[in-house]
C-alpha cells in the first residue's frame, strides 16, 4: 500500500543519539488511515535492559527496529511494512493498541482452533 505521509511528533533532530533510542512514528497510508508505530534501535533494548537490570526485554507490543533512526532508514522499514496491502503495519499498530484487538478470549478461540485442525490432520494419516 502506498504511502502517503510520514510524521515524527518528536523531531528527528531532537535525538541525542540516534543508535540509541526509540521515536513515534505516525504513518498515513493512501487509504487516509493513520498509524502510530513505535520504531526503535537495537542498541537502545540493550540499553534498556541495562537500565532496569535484566536479560531480556518484557513482553511488550513490538517495535520496527531500524540500525539508527534516520529519516531514511525508517521510510524504508515502515516501506516494507506497507507492502502486501501494510499487513505487517497494521498487525504492529493492532497489537500495540489498548482497545483488546487480540483479547484472551479471541487468542484461545483461534488457538483452539488451531489444535483441531492438527488434531484432525494427524488422525486422517
Amino acid at each position: 500500500m502506498r504511502i502517503m505521509n510520514i510524521e515524527y511528533p518528536t523531531s528527528l533532530e531532537k535525538i541525542e543519539d540516534i543508535n540509541n533510542d526509540n521515536i513515534d512514528v505516525v504513518v498515513t497510508l493512501e487509504d487516509g488511515v493513520s498509524y502510530v508505530i513505535v520504531v526503535s534501535t537495537p542498541q537502545n533494548y540493550h540499553w534498556y535492559m541495562d537500565k532496569e537490570e535484566i536479560n531480556y526485554i518484557p513482553p511488550s507490543p513490538p517495535n520496527v527496529v531500524v540500525r539508527s533512526l534516520t529519516e531514511e532508514n525508517i521510510r524504508s522499514a515502515v516501506e516494507a511494512f506497507a507492502t502486501n496491502e501494510a499487513y505487517w503495519l497494521k498487525l504492529y499498530f493492532l497489537m500495540g493498541s489498548n482497545n483488546g484487538i487480540f483479547d484472551m478470549l479471541s487468542i484461545n478461540k483461534m488457538l483452539d482452533e488451531i489444535k483441531k485442525s492438527n488434531a484432525q490432520i494427524l488422525d486422517s494419516n
